[in-house]
C-alpha cells in the first residue's frame, strides 16, 4: 500500500475516534477507516488479512501481524467496488480459546455489545461483523463461522447471516480454526445485500483447495430472480419438531402457518441423527494447531507457533486473560498428534452429515427450517456464556449444518422479549441460490417483523387494529417498520382541551408508549419510553408554549403552584399532559392477535398536532 494512503487512513482513523464518542457505541469495530459516498462500504471481521493492516483474531499476541496483501475474499471485494470501512471486533481468537470465554470480548479490542443494550452479549463470534450492521455503521459485513460464529450474531442482533457450502467461498488469508468446518460469509442488513456480496466473494482461488469442489455448472447469480421467489410447492423440514418447551411451539406454529399460508408443506420427521460432539470437538482442536501455525508461518507475527502464543499469553496474563483461561489452546496443543483417533473424527462426521443429505432426499425437502437460536443473554464474566445463557431460552438448528459444511442462512423474524430470533434454513451442498431466494419471501412476507436499529424491512409490523372502545374514532394503525421515527394515520381525533392559538399544523409534542400484545389482543405493562415537548424548558422542565392575550389562572408549575402570567407571556403546557393522553389511549388499543401467544416490547408513537380548531393525536 502506498505511504500517501496509509497516512490518510490513519488520519481517518483519529479523526473517526475523536468526531463522535456515539459512532460506535456498542464497540464493534477495531479499526475504522473511513466510509466512501461512492462504494459499499464493509466491515471485515479482524482474522482476515487487509494488506498493510494488522490481523489479530482480537488477541495482542498478534499486534504485530501486519499482513503483506490481501487475502483473496478482500482483493475480491476492492475489485468489486466494495470500500473496507474498518475491521470489526470479535471474540478473540473466534471462541476457541477457552470453554469459559465471552463472546464478543477480545484483549486487543475489548467488549463489543449487543446493538440494543450495553450490558447483553451479541454472541459470536462474529460479534462486531453482526453489531456493525445491527447499529448502522454499514449494511454489510463479513464473518467467518466455524459452528455458529456467523448464525448466531446475526440472529442474536437481527441481521442476515449467511455460511456458504464449505468450498464456495475461499479461506486463503484467514487466521483458521479448522479447514473442514470454516468458511467466511456475509451478513447484512437485507437479504438482497447478502446475495451481492456472496457473488462477489464466492468462486475458486488455487490456494484453498477445497474451491476446486464447487461444481462446473453453479450458479453464481443469486441476486436477479430474488423478486420472482416465492414458497408455493416447496417442502420444508422442520427441525427441532419435538422441543417441549411452550415459547418454542408457539413459534413453530407461526413458522408453519407463515409457510403453508404461502403454498408450501411443513414436514415433520423423525430426525434420529445423534449429534457427534466430542468427534466434532476433538477434530477442531486437531486441526487448529496445524492450521494456525501453516498461516503463521508466512505472517509477519513474531508469533509462529501455538506453544508460542500459549506461552505470550502466560506472561500477559493480566492484559490476555483477566476473565477466562486458555484452556483450549492447551488441548489443542495435546490432542495434535494424534492422527489416527483425527482419522476415526473425520469419518464419524461423514456419516452425521449422510444422515443430514439422506433426509433431504427421503422427504424431498428443499431446505430444513428451524429457530436459529434462543435470544440474547447477559454478559457475565465471572462464568462466562456458558452460565450466562442458561438464564435464557435455549434452542438452536445449525450444528449438523456446521459439522456438514452445509450452507445456512438465517432471517430475522420473532422476538424473545425485546429480543431478535432468526429463522434458518438450511439446505444441501451449493444450494445457496435457492436458499437465499427462499429467504427472501421470508424477509419481505411475514407479517410480524423486527426492527433492527436502522435497517427496515418492507413490510413493517402490519398488525391489524380493531376500533377501541370509548368515545375515539379509529382509521386504522400500521407499525411503520416498528420506526417510531415516522409519522403514521391519525388513530383518533379530539376537541382541543388545549389552548387554541397555535402555529398551523404545528408539532406540539410526542409520546412513545411501549406496551405488550396480550392472547385476546388487549394491551397491558403500558409504559412512557420517549417524550419530546415543544419549544423551550421553563422552570428545569420541557413545555410547549403558546402566545396567550390575557392572565391565566389554571396553569400549575412543576410543583403545582399557580403562574399568572402577564399579557403577552406564554402559557406553558406541561409535557405530563402527553404522558398522561397517551398512556390513557394505548390501554383503550385493541389488537387482532392472530399468532396466539403474547408479543411484548411493542411500541407507538403518538404526536400531538395542532390543526385548525382542534388537535389531533396521531
Amino acid at each position: 500500500m502506498k505511504r500517501g494512503i496509509r497516512k490518510y487512513i490513519l488520519f481517518l482513523v483519529v479523526f473517526a475516534v475523536t468526531l463522535d464518542a456515539e459512532f460506535d457505541k456498542n464497540n464493534s469495530l477495531i479499526e475504522f477507516y473511513g466510509l466512501s459516498d461512492d462504494k459499499i462500504n464493509i466491515v471485515i471481521k479482524d482474522n482476515i488479512d487487509i494488506e498493510g493492516e494488522v490481523t489479530s483474531a482480537g488477541s495482542i499476541a498478534l499486534k504485530d501481524n501486519i499482513a503483506s496483501e490481501n487475502a483473496f475474499i478482500i482483493q475480491k471485494l476492492i475489485d468489486a467496488n466494495y470500500n473496507i470501512a474498518g475491521k470489526a471486533n470479535l471474540s478473540e481468537w473466534a471462541n476457541f480459546r477457552s470453554e469459559e470465554s465471552v463472546s464478543g470480548w477480545s484483549s486487543l479490542g475489548g467488549q463489543t455489545t449487543h446493538y440494543l443494550f450495553n450490558n447483553f452479549n451479541p454472541c459470536g463470534s462474529s460479534s462486531g461483523s453482526a453489531v456493525a450492521v445491527a447499529s448502522g455503521i454499514v449494511d454489510i459485513a463479513i464473518g467467518t463461522e466455524t459452528n455458529g460464529s456467523i448464525s448466531c450474531p446475526s440472529s442474536i442482533n437481527g441481521i442476515v447471516g449467511m455460511k456458504p457450502t464449505v468450498g464456495l467461498v475461499s479461506r486463503s488469508g484467514i487466521i483458521p480454526i479448522s479447514k473442514t468446518q470454516d468458511t467466511a460469509g456475509p451478513m447484512g442488513k437485507s437479504v438482497k445485500s447478502v446475495a451481492k456480496t456472496l457473488e462477489v466473494i464466492s468462486g475458486y482461488d488455487p490456494d484453498d483447495p477445497a474451491t476446486s469442489r464447487i461444481p462446473d455448472n453453479f450458479v453464481f447469480d443469486f441476486y436477479s430472480d430474488l423478486d420472482n421467489a416465492n414458497l408455493e410447492g416447496k417442502r420444508f423440514g422442520l427441525l427441532d419438531s419435538n422441543n417441549s418447551s411452550d415459547e418454542v411451539k408457539r413459534l413453530h406454529n407461526v413458522l408453519i402457518s407463515f409457510i403453508e399460508s404461502r403454498g408450501g408443506l411443513v414436514i415433520r420427521f423423525d430426525d434420529l441423527r445423534r449429534y457427534p460432539g466430542d468427534d466434532e470437538y476433538f477434530l477442531l482442536k486437531y486441526e487448529f494447531k496445524h492450521g494456525l501455525e501453516r498461516y503463521l508461518a508466512d505472517a509477519n507475527s513474531q508469533m509462529k507457533t501455538l506453544k508460542e502464543i500459549i506461552e505470550f499469553n502466560e506472561v500477559n496474563k493480566e492484559k490476555t486473560m483477566p476473565f477466562f483461561d486458555q484452556g483450549i489452546f492447551y488441548s489443542s496443543l495435546e490432542l495434535s498428534e494424534e492422527h489416527e483417533r483425527y482419522k476415526k473424527a473425520l469419518q464419524v462426521l461423514m456419516e452425521t452429515k449422510n444422515q443430514s443429505l439422506n433426509i433431504l432426499n427421503e422427504y424431498k425437502l428443499d431446505a430444513f427450517v428451524g429457530l436459529t437460536r434462543g435470544p440474547a443473554w447477559k454478559i457475565d464474566y465471572n462464568g462466562g456464556d456458558r452460565v450466562a445463557a442458561e438464564e435464557v431460552p435455549s434452542f438452536g438448528s445449525g450444528g449438523f449444518a456446521a459439522i456438514a459444511g452445509l450452507p445456512h442462512i438465517t432471517i430475522p423474524f420473532f422476538q424473545i422479549g425485546r429480543f431478535p430470533i432468526g429463522v434458518s434454513l438450511i439446505g444441501e451442498e451449493w444450494s445457496e441460490k435457492k436458499l437465499i431466494e427462499l429467504a427472501y419471501v421470508f424477509e419481505q412476507e411475514n407479517e410480524y417483523e423486527l426492527y433492527s436499529g436502522g435497517n427496515k424491512s418492507k413490510h413493517g409490523c402490519k398488525i391489524n387494529l380493531l376500533p377501541p372502545k370509548g368515545r375515539f374514532k379509529t382509521s386504522y394503525q400500521i407499525f411503520s417498520d416498528c420506526d417510531t421515527s415516522k409519522a403514521i394515520v391519525p388513530l383518533y381525533k379530539a376537541k382541543p382541551n388545549y389552548p387554541r392559538r397555535a402555529q398551523a399544523n404545528g408539532i406540539m409534542g410526542y409520546s412513545i408508549i411501549e406496551f405488550d400484545m396480550l392472547e385476546n389482543g388487549a394491551t397491558a405493562n403500558q409504559k412512557v419510553v420517549e417524550t419530546w415537548c415543544g419549544n423551550v424548558g421553563y422552570d428545569g422542565k420541557l413545555y410547549w408554549f403558546q402566545e396567550k392575550d390575557g392572565y391565566i389562572n389554571w396553569a400549575r408549575d412543576s410543583n403545582g403552584e399557580k403562574l399568572y402570567l402577564p399579557k403577552g407571556a406564554y402559557d406553558p403546557i406541561p409535557c405530563e399532559f402527553f404522558n398522561k393522553s397517551s398512556l390513557d389511549a394505548a390501554k383503550k388499543l385493541q389488537y387482532k392477535n392472530e399468532y396466539g401467544f403474547p408479543i411484548s416490547g411493542l411500541k407507538h408513537k403518538f404526536t400531538y398536532i395542532m390543526e385548525g380548531q382542534s388537535f389531533k393525536k396521531q
